[in-house]
């Protein structure tokens, strides 16, 4: 199983590279969250049309949605938006919700 996780990081068409030159990948773990203010974070946290965008770039042919939900005052998005964002995003894209998606603290998943 091939894995990457991207860590954080803002949007470049590094992702785009990395998905030709070593992908495709089985999972991707991809930040989704503290985004806003946008001016201020977009240089180092992507927001969730960008996350969904390098899952595409990268070529995983699943992704988890990290980075969002936990630190209140990291940024001014609610700690609920990405995943519900993200949600919208897949259905906009005709994703199905086991190629990107998030998961609850403590959940464990088989990843085949």
């Amino acid at each position: 199983m091939k894995l990457v996780y991207t860590g954080d990081t803002g949007y470049s068409k590094d992702f785009r590279d990395i998905g030709e030159r070593l992908g495709p990948f089985d999972m991707a773990f991809i930040p989704i969250g503290a985004y806003a203010p946008r001016w201020f974070m977009q240089i180092m946290h992507l927001d969730v049309p960008e996350a969904v965008q390098v899952r595409a770039d990268l070529r995983a042919e699943r992704a988890i949605g990290i980075h969002w939900g936990t630190f209140e005052s990291l940024a001014d998005e609610p700690l609920d938006e990405p995943p519900a964002l993200l949600a919208k995003q897949r259905e906009a894209r005709g994703l199905a919700r086991e190629q990107f998606d998030v998961m609850k603290i403590g959940e464990v998943r088989r990843l085949r």
